[in-house]
């Protein structure tokens, strides 16, 4: 499920280490719910293109984080509302089209205690990545370092300890199981993966 790749890190940026393959697992704070395209009008409302599945948290959320991978700051939303396919959005602190026009390329995040919950087998994307990818054979292959969106199917490119990428498609016949409590993604390899 999808809210935003776009994550932050922790307070100080930091990769934590997975002892058991040595590889890095980033630790998130945030996720990304909107960004901000352009300033609209003159007193400092913003557009906001949703980059969340639950656009409806605009109109309930009252406060966000403003930024990008390395640091934000909080905002109270004052007002929301619809327009065409974007929300806009006017902040507290941010009065004039010259305030807003200053945080035109940034995100609009929430902390990630509070995504909206899923149906059972449903993950977001923050939730996979990082995560050690095992066959069913017991190898492990490395980690999800980055997920491609397709109209088809996901991609997930795992990263080997060797630096070496695979791209594996995140459908039924590969991807057999996400353990988000054993903190692994179980694989099949089809003939050609690799």
């Amino acid at each position: 499920m999808r809210e935003s790749l776009n994550l932050t890190a922790d307070d100080n940026n930091q990769i934590k280490v997975d002892q058991s393959s040595g590889l890095q697992q980033p630790e998130f704070r945030y996720i990304a719910i909107g960004r901000i395209v352009r300033a609209h009008g003159i007193r400092g409302e913003i557009s906001v293109a949703v980059l969340t599945d639950f656009p409806e948290r605009f109109e309930t959320t009252q406060q966000v984080y403003v930024g990008n991978e390395s640091e934000a700051d909080a905002y109270q939303i004052k007002k929301s509302r619809w327009h065409k396919q974007n929300v806009l959005l006017t902040l507290n602190g941010v009065d004039d089209r010259t305030e807003a026009e200053q945080l035109v390329g940034l995100f609009i995040q929430v902390p990630v205690e509070e995504t909206m919950p899923l149906p059972e087998g449903d993950y977001y994307l923050y939730q996979i990545m990082g995560l050690p990818v095992v066959t069913t054979a017991g190898d492990t292959l490395g980690i999800i370092s980055d997920i491609i969106e397709t109209k088809a199917n996901d991609v997930y490119i795992v990263k080997s300890a060797d630096d070496k990428e695979i791209l594996l498609p995140a459908i039924p016949d590969v991807i057999k199981s996400v353990d988000l409590d054993a903190g692994k993604v179980f694989v099949e390899l089809l003939d050609g993966l690799i």
